[in-house]
């Protein structure tokens, strides 16, 4: 294995490091994740420390080790026919939950709590209905075309104009602008909320529902190592919804980001783009209030 030619996506990926700033340990950890099927670990070290060595910042044997260690459970697999590289069947999208990788996270953020999250964040909103106008207005400027509703029955697709004054009363919303009033739905059906007319993913959402409030906010707080926190909501019920930047990034590295944190617990299916997510200081339908804990409209790039 160890004299293995590289296939050219890896090389390609091998040559093609960003700068400081847009998002190095992203990009270790995508790497880390395809190199394990043709290197040992103590090769791909090397590989991802030569890689990095010129991005214009010192990266450190932590980072690169990390990215090794944290890609291990999540590594891509070559496909099995002809010796090719394939795309995993549907069922193999998405790894299990990966207990031991996720006592290790927590036990490196040990002592990280919500209110530490709620403490650190740039922008602090007063409690009440306006959280929900003022955040939308931050992150959809302008006057998009957005998918908000009571519930996954009872939506529209509206421009953002439209929805003043009535977001704190709504529960639902996409993470990003619609493209249209409406779109054909997978069986031929014209709706207001179908994947056609989604526009490109902006947010990234990573919703956990298992384990107590400090340890899921430790967790988000951990996966912000790897792309831009830019708001956490509270669901209202037992769990706390992280929103990530991601626009004009490419899919294939949130999808790596996504297949990690689902290794951590986080459920896949914010991962399609029209998915309904909770509006932040929204209304839950038990009466709920979905609080924003953390918000950074302005995150600084991940380095």
């Amino acid at each position: 294995m160890t004299g293995e030619q590289l296939p050219r996506f890896v090389r390609d990926l091998l040559a093609a490091p960003p700068r400081a700033g847009q998002g190095v340990n992203l990009y270790l950890f995508r790497l880390a994740r395809v190199l394990h099927a043709y290197r040992t670990e103590h090769e791909i070290v090397e590989l991802l420390r030569a890689a990095v060595a010129g991005c214009g910042r010192v990266v450190t044997e932590q980072e690169i080790r990390r990215a090794v260690e944290n890609s291990r459970k999540v590594a891509w697999q070559p496909g099995l026919e002809g010796g090719a590289s394939a795309v995993r069947p549907a069922a193999s999208l998405w790894p299990e939950v990966n207990a031991a990788l996720r006592s290790t996270v927590l036990a490196e953020n040990a002592g990280y709590t919500l209110a530490d999250l709620w403490e650190t964040s740039p922008i602090r909103l007063p409690e009440g209905e306006s959280q929900a106008e003022t955040v939308v207005d931050t992150l959809f400027p302008g006057d998009p075309l957005l998918c908000c509703g009571r519930s996954s029955s009872v939506f529209a697709t509206r421009p953002r104009s439209d929805w003043r004054g009535r977001l704190a009363g709504l529960a639902l919303m996409v993470p990003s602008a619609m493209t249209s009033r409406t779109g054909l739905t997978q069986d031929g059906r014209e709706s207001e909320h179908t994947l056609a007319n989604t526009g490109p993913r902006q947010h990234l959402i990573i919703e956990q529902d298992g384990g107590a409030p400090d340890e899921q906010a430790a967790i988000l707080a951990h996966l912000a190592l790897f792309s831009p926190l830019v708001l956490v909501v509270h669901s209202g019920r037992r769990s706390l919804h992280g929103w990530y930047l991601c626009a004009g990034r490419p899919e294939a590295d949130m999808h790596a980001f996504m297949r990690y944190a689902v290794s951590l617990g986080a459920d896949r299916a914010t991962w399609t783009r029209s998915q309904f997510v909770r509006i932040p200081g929204g209304l839950r339908d038990s009466g709920n209030r979905q609080y924003v804990y953390y918000f950074n409209p302005a995150p600084r790039p991940q380095v």
